[in-house]
């Protein structure tokens, strides 16, 4: 077994290797550039080796750098995580010339299925059954077009040696060709370094889903369930989940088994992931295959019980597997959401900066429930414009699929972020979307189910009530922590003598609350009668004014909620909602209705940079006439490119920035007249 390993990559999954490096007893060595001098990943190793400047291109795809640390600090093996160098055939190959070990597939697998042309074509010769499509070269826009119109439209465009969402466009005319084919080679060339582009036919209401595989330098291959990955924006992956609610055993066994044959046709010697669309009707075609570890490799460990980093280390340094297929045993169900440094309230745009404060839920196992966060940042940490949005994976895991999403529900609750704009609200409402968790999924679920983007909501019913509960205990807390300061007598409490006026955003709740204790208390809501017989509820928590997430009872159902301090009152966060709370006496609540609401600047003549990034081209001009929908600028962020289109008609009255400007978030691009 090897005693140093180096893991050339940075972010949540370092760390995840790291983690199993050590529990193995292996000495780790990380990587990082300028950005990452004070990762956390860097923490955790037992050695660092600085590689170069923030840019992937001058630091973590270097592969001369990666072979330098190994040297300089005795690594004997390559962990290469995912992304970067992780699906080059040329890194395995420079590693093995060095004398190092690739914890990874041997190269000639890369290059038969980690290419995703070469995979199907591989597939296909395998009799395995592809999504029709063109494999071969695609030498501009206007034959993109040819060939799309050829195809049949809806189709995918896509970066051969893409993966992540980055390098993908899906078309539904010949513009829409035109213009994907040109931003997908554009991201695949900055992303991976390989700008050939691939088109095929884009399945109406898919699924998609995948199997892991394993298999050893002995010609030993199992595969280990599935995974649905069906919640997707802009074909990136958002929530996992294992196994699938769509497949029977029938449909598992049957794709388990194509997956198999085709890791056996290519000596496939690592963990890999074949990737299948499906049909509702559980028809399922070959799609890709991953050479590498997935992103989402955890609801698999979860279900399965199998480290997949040591199984990866144990392959690489020789050894048989241990498993057999009838070994797999599929127990429970597992969650994981895609938490991303973006803001889903405007369009899910990038967004950077410093993690203020970051407080994941506790991890563990109890009750049944097991909570796993895979993280690569740390309270007081910074996200980078240079790599990846990704904060960390949250994983749930639970004896039947509804356990494991109210447990992922619960987590996201507690989960706190402030500082840059995150996707924990968005995640946090699909939890309790019906369509989710009735498993009637598919690839356009998030585009149809949110059309108009997702836009921030009042809370209503039982979730109201939860709300102005939890804010009036907090209100009595703080209210008697100012009493001990100021040294008043705490005086004789009276049940149901307190009587409130919530406001919860425009909203407004009647309630009357009485302190048992400092703990517990009974609330009654009035909703403007302050008649007899209404239902109590009783609240507990330990929450003392100060602490970020107030966890505790509501009722006897046990709720987490994030407590963000504001002028006059708190901003709770629960289940998705993000809503002001200002609690009143009665009196308080007359005065407070004849306050002037503050109108808003209109900035309707602006275009605003929606997130900070990396100006990449203007469009348009000084006096030039633009209508609605037309292109003005493309911003790049986080390895993705934006375009920024005009609302409504107009005319150019300035220009404020150009090509190579880095913007801040509502930084000013444009005027109009």
């Amino acid at each position: 077994m090897f005693k140093k390993i180096l893991i050339a990559n940075r972010g949540e999954i370092a760390c995840r290797v790291i983690k199993t490096a050590k529990a193995m007893g292996i000495k780790t060595v990380a990587v990082y550039s300028d950005a990452d001098r004070d990762a956390l990943h860097v923490e955790m190793a037992d050695e660092a080796v600085h590689i170069g400047p923030p840019a992937a291109a001058e630091s973590y795809l270097v592969i001369d750098k990666i072979i330098a640390a190994c040297r300089q600090t005795g690594a004997e093996a390559v962990h290469p995580g995912y992304g970067f160098l992780s699906e080059r055939t040329d890194f395995p190959a420079a590693l093995k010339k060095a004398g190092i070990v690739f914890i990874g597939p041997n190269p000639k697998a890369i290059a038969a299925m980690g290419d995703k042309i070469e995979s199907k074509k591989a597939a296909a010769k395998a009799k395995v059954s592809t999504v029709p499509g063109h494999l071969g070269e695609i030498s501009n826009a206007k034959h993109a077009v040819k060939i799309a119109n050829e195809i049949g439209y809806p189709v995918m465009i896509k970066a051969s040696a893409g993966g992540g969402g980055k390098g993908m466009r899906i078309a539904h005319n010949a513009a829409e060709a035109e213009e994907g084919f040109e931003l997908a080679r554009s991201e695949a060339k900055s992303s991976f370094g390989d700008d050939r582009i691939f088109i095929e036919k884009f399945i109406v209401n898919p699924r998609h889903i995948e199997i892991q595989v394993l298999g050893d330098k002995h010609g030993n291959v199992i595969h280990l369930g599935e995974r649905e990955c069906s919640i997707q924006r802009r074909n990136q992956k958002v929530i996992e989940e294992a196994p699938s609610p769509l497949l029977d055993e029938k449909t598992r066994q049957a794709m388990g088994a194509q997956a198999i044959a085709l890791a056996k046709a290519v000596n496939y010697d690592s963990a890999g992931t074949v990737e299948f669309v499906a049909g509702q009707d559980r028809s399922f075609f070959f799609l890709e295959m991953n050479t590498r570890l997935q992103v989402e490799h955890p609801v698999t460990e979860l279900v399965t019980g199998i480290d997949l980093v040591e199984q990866m280390i144990r392959v690489a340094a020789g050894e048989p597997l241990t498993l057999k297929q009838s070994d797999i045993k599929l127990n429970g169900w597992a969650v994981e959401s895609r938490i991303y440094a973006e803001d889903p309230y405007r369009n899910f745009l990038p967004s950077i900066g410093r993690l203020v404060r970051y407080r994941p839920p506790v991890e563990g196992v109890e009750g049944g429930i097991t909570v796993r966060n895979d993280t690569g940042v740390f309270d007081g940490g910074e996200i980078s414009m240079f790599y990846d949005p990704m904060i960390a994976k949250l994983v749930t895991h639970g004896p039947t699929r509804e356990a494991a999403i109210d447990a992922q529900a619960d987590a996201l609750d507690a989960f706190l972020i402030d500082g840059i704009q995150h996707n924990i609200p968005f995640l946090a409402a699909l939890m309790q979307h019906s369509r989710w968790r009735k498993g009637e999924l598919s690839t356009g679920f998030i585009q149809e189910e949110y059309p108009d983007g997702f836009l921030a909501r009042e809370p209503e019913g039982e979730e109201a009530q939860i709300l102005a509960a939890v804010a009036a205990s907090m209100d009595h807390l703080n209210n008697a922590r100012r009493r001990e300061i100021t040294q008043q007598m705490e005086g004789t409490a009276v049940a149901f003598a307190k009587r409130r006026v919530v406001k919860i955003g425009a909203s407004i709740l009647e309630i009357e609350v009485a302190a048992l204790d400092r703990e517990t208390f009974e609330v009654r809501f009035l909703n403007g009668d302050a008649s007899a017989g209404r239902e109590t509820i009783t609240v507990s928590s330990t929450w003392w004014p100060g602490q970020p997430v107030w966890s505790g009872s509501y009722g006897g159902k046990a709720i987490h909620v994030l407590v963000r301090s504001i002028l006059n009152g708190v901003s709770l966060s629960y289940r998705g909602i993000q809503v002001p709370m200002h609690v009143y006496s009665p009196r308080e609540a007359e005065l407070a209705a004849l306050m002037p609401e503050k109108i808003a600047a209109d900035m309707s003549k602006y275009l605003l940079c929606p997130m900070p990034g990396l100006v990449k081209d203007i469009h348009v001009g000084v006096g030039q006439d633009v209508k609605a929908g037309d292109s003005l600028a493309v911003v790049e962020a986080m390895k993705m490119e934006n375009i920024l289109r005009a609302e409504r008609d107009g005319v150019v009255k300035a220009v404020n920035a150009g090509p190579g400007d880095s913007l801040a978030v509502d930084e000013v691009i444009l005027e109009f007249e």
